[in-house]
């Protein structure tokens, strides 16, 4: 028998106007039954227990449960009773009795019984095998299996986004696939050795206090989905070798955990997840600082850096191309010097805006004297653009 917890009565009120031929005689009978909730009468959900009928739903990350219990029928001492309960999966066996020692006698009308969990992992069929062997008064060993066969189902559906910049950014979107709400106890992300995690989940409403971006209300609906926000940045060990973080990269598992009508819990935790870091080629150039903000035909400063990719050392040269709109402030095709590999190099830049607005900052170009390779590099960032004489409204 599966041990399940009993679930809130439900009724069907059946309600009218007072105008209608029945007047006050439903809302009067619905005062009266015990099964409802007082002055919450037409509310489906009464504050009465019932126990299960059947075997329910069971579905993935919840704990199963059952109550196995051995009785002896007959009118003799049966010897060396050994009961046996296995968990067959479409991938594996498990053993789930608590002991596997026999007992030593069963009288006649007594019961050996035992209850035994598992926290299901895997969806699809699931046979549960009990198996007891005895031996009678005679010396004759007996065996026989009884077999209970269920379906687990998935309890909500997962889905996961990558945007890869320098930090990674994960969207777990969550969706309550069943038909009765859940209480969102934990969603978090554990990260790899590589990285350091951030939540994106919460919005800072004080000093020192934040609160959740979903509100209060911690409860998903039937088919409400909720997306989850993390940014995860390289350890400092890891990002000072652009080597380590080529190709396929472990960023970590998703673990939730929730609990249903009555306090069940149920807990899912993902495999880790992987993504394909971005090629950034032998050099890769990135922007430390850059204003948000720079006043038209004024020169502002930037802050570049450029990391050697390769397996190789470069001497680098360094070309600043105007476009309509920026222009570059100083001299191009000033020598970088030797870069060696995973090595960086910071570099500060000035250059000027003729054109209003949000514009792209381009026209860098780096080239490879060693092997005569030319590396450019367009849109590297955007900057707003404006007139300082020209007030907010114009």
């Amino acid at each position: 028998m599966r041990l399940t917890k009993p679930t809130l009565f439900t009724n069907m009120p059946v309600t009218c106007e007072d105008r209608d031929l029945p007047g006050d005689l439903f809302g009067r009978l619905m005062r009266e039954d015990p099964s409802t909730i007082k002055g919450a009468e037409t509310l489906m959900l009464g504050e009465m227990l019932t126990l299960p009928q059947n075997f329910g739903n069971i579905f993935l990350g919840e704990t199963f449960s059952s109550y196995i219990s051995v009785h002896n029928d007959s009118n003799q001492v049966v010897k060396d009773i050994l009961v046996k309960a296995d968990l067959q999966t479409s991938s594996q066996r498990l053993n789930l009795s608590a002991s596997n020692s026999a007992v030593a006698e069963l009288k006649p009308e007594c019961c050996i019984d035992d209850v035994i969990h598992h926290e299901v992992k895997e969806i699809g069929t699931h046979i549960l095998v009990c198996a007891v062997s005895y031996t009678t008064q005679s010396g004759d060993k007996l065996y026989f299996r009884k077999f209970f066969k269920f379906q687990v189902r998935a309890y909500l559906t997962l889905l996961y986004y990558f945007l890869f910049l320098y930090e990674v950014f994960l969207e777990a979107q969550i969706q309550n696939i069943t038909t009765s709400p859940m209480f969102m106890e934990k969603v978090s992300l554990e990260p790899s050795m590589m990285y350091n995690v951030t939540e994106l989940n919460t919005v800072a409403s004080g000093k020192e206090c934040s609160e959740s971006t979903f509100g209060k209300m911690l409860y998903l609906q039937p088919m409400d989905t909720r997306q989850y926000l993390y940014c995860l940045k390289p350890k400092p060990e890891f990002a000072e070798k652009a080597g380590v973080i080529k190709g396929v990269t472990v960023i970590g598992k998703l673990d939730i955990v929730w609990k249903t009508n009555l306090g069940e819990r149920g807990r899912l935790q993902t495999s880790q997840l992987q993504r394909m870091a971005p090629g950034y080629g032998d050099v890769r150039l990135s922007l430390e600082f850059i204003p948000d903000t720079v006043n038209l035909e004024e020169p502002f400063d930037i802050t570049c850096k450029i990391t050697n990719c390769s397996e190789r050392t470069m001497d680098l040269l360094l070309e600043m191309c105007n476009t309509r709109s920026v222009h570059w402030c100083g001299v191009s095709g000033r020598q970088l010097g030797k870069l060696s590999p995973s090595g960086s190099l910071a570099i500060p830049l000035k250059l000027l805006s003729s054109v209003q607005g949000l514009q792209s900052i381009s026209g860098l170009r780096l080239t490879d004297t060693f092997l005569k390779r030319t590396y450019e590099y367009d849109d590297i960032a955007q900057v707003c653009v404006v007139c300082p004489y020209l007030s907010p409204e114009s």
